[in-house]
């Protein structure tokens, strides 16, 4: 008896995983579609205003202060910590309207330039979908867990094309440990979403391909995940500081525009910080772009690695929703462009630019969320041939991360506020 009623809950944990895995699948891909479609038209057509950089963001945060005022009741946004909330309270659920929530509000932050990306607007929303859908197929209570993870692991597959990366982060960051049921529902989650990125978006998030690596770089990569480690520390702090810091703004109007003015002014000195950043790639990572090193080139990437974290912290303190995914990303892979380019003219070596910005991608987010598996997978992903780098990859996000722990014992998942501080109209 016993038997058959573990094989019934297995099945139907089954069946909820698979329906799970499909729909945050979808969620994730229209998402990310649609607002790299939109972040790029609304681009096109404002790079030669200026003054509409410093519109944008006001817009889009302003869009999402009113949603959440009337839309959805005011009730609030609170980021992963939501979903750390839920997983540890048994009684206390993901509300169905988290989906549509982070989802809208994800999307009007990126496309009007606030400098953060969708990947955490999609961990919740995805997370909503596998509570909801414990709830509709009245799969035991004990399933609860195991379902949000499944949402997470398709939603970060669909994003990165890395069934690996999906499963790990539902582990390393959302569950924090390993049971079968979690492992077979996360394995069926992400096994429907890698058939349907392998089918209609096989392509990775930077179209560029590495080829070789060579040994002789290894101690330039140790202080590329060195420096990683200690950036990654500088933006959770920022966002940390400034979230509490505009918390304490009581005036919802001064609050919203200070903060949108502030980074429509940083995007309007440097257009690279609009939105998730992903569409300045290209130039940087274009290695004739180098072949005349001039000043301005460094002043540039530096400001851009020093600038794209405290910008990213100012939109989520106005009210933008987003996480540290896409600005860690961005971040260490610049500061690995900006190693290769200065050892090169200066030492006069032969480092491979977009080598040392994969490196510099996987060590800054292994450091940020303290998931140095999850980021040595993602990273594999993010060019054509990845895996190519999978011992230096290794080598940095543990380094990266050790030096965060070091230096800061928490990140921006785990830093413990007080109760009424914990939740803001952002995410993280």
């Amino acid at each position: 008896m016993k038997k058959i009623i573990i094989r019934k809950a297995y099945f139907s944990l089954t069946i909820a995983s698979l329906i799970v895995g499909f729909l945050a699948t979808v969620l994730g891909y229209t998402l990310k579609k649609i607002t790299a479609a939109m972040e790029e038209h609304i681009l096109e057509h404002i790079q030669h205003s200026p003054i509409l950089y410093i519109m944008m963001p006001s817009i889009g945060i302003t869009i999402i202060y009113f949603l959440r005022k009337y839309l959805f009741k005011g009730k609030k946004n609170k980021g992963i910590a939501e979903i750390f909330h839920t997983l540890e309270h048994r009684k206390d659920e993901l509300p169905l309207y988290k989906i549509p929530s982070h989802y809208i509000n994800g999307f009007f932050t990126v496309i009007f330039g606030g400098s953060t990306g969708i990947e955490v607007s999609t961990v919740v929303a995805t997370a909503a979908i596998g509570a909801s859908a414990k709830r509709k197929n009245s799969v035991a209570n004990t399933y609860k867990t195991e379902l949000i993870c499944a949402g997470v692991a398709a939603g970060i597959t669909t994003l990165f094309g890395s069934p690996i990366a999906g499963l790990l982060f539902s582990i390393e960051v959302i569950s924090r440990k390993v049971t079968k049921t979690i492992l077979l529902s996360t394995l069926i989650a992400v096994t429907v979403s890698w058939i349907f990125v392998h089918f209609f978006d096989a392509q990775p998030l930077f179209n560029a391909t590495v080829f070789l690596w060579n040994y002789e770089a290894l101690p330039f990569m140790g202080l590329l995940s060195i420096l990683a480690g200690i950036c990654a520390v500088y933006f959770t702090r920022s966002v940390i500081f400034i979230k509490t810091q505009f918390s304490r703004i009581e005036n919802n109007f001064i609050r919203v525009n200070l903060g949108a003015l502030l980074v429509g002014v940083a995007i309007m000195c440097l257009p690279a910080l609009y939105g998730d950043s992903y569409h300045s790639f290209a130039i940087f990572l274009a290695p004739d772009h180098y072949e005349s090193l001039t000043s301005g080139m460094l002043y540039t990437l530096l400001l851009v690695i020093l600038l794209k974290p405290l910008v990213a912290s100012l939109t989520l303190g106005a009210g933008g929703d987003g996480g540290v995914f896409a600005p860690s990303i961005v971040t260490g892979a610049l500061l690995g462009v900006l190693i290769a380019v200065s050892c090169n003219h200066l030492l006069g070596t032969h480092l491979i630019i977009l080598n040392f910005a994969v490196i510099g991608a996987a060590a800054m987010l292994s450091a940020a969320i303290h998931a140095p598996l999850t980021a040595l997978f993602l990273a594999c992903n993010l060019v054509v041939g990845g895996y190519t780098l999978f011992i230096p990859l290794v080598i940095g996000v543990f380094i990266s991360n050790y030096m965060a722990k070091h230096l800061c014992a928490y990140n921006v998942y785990t830093y413990q506020r007080k109760p009424e501080k914990i939740f803001s109209n952002s995410s993280f």
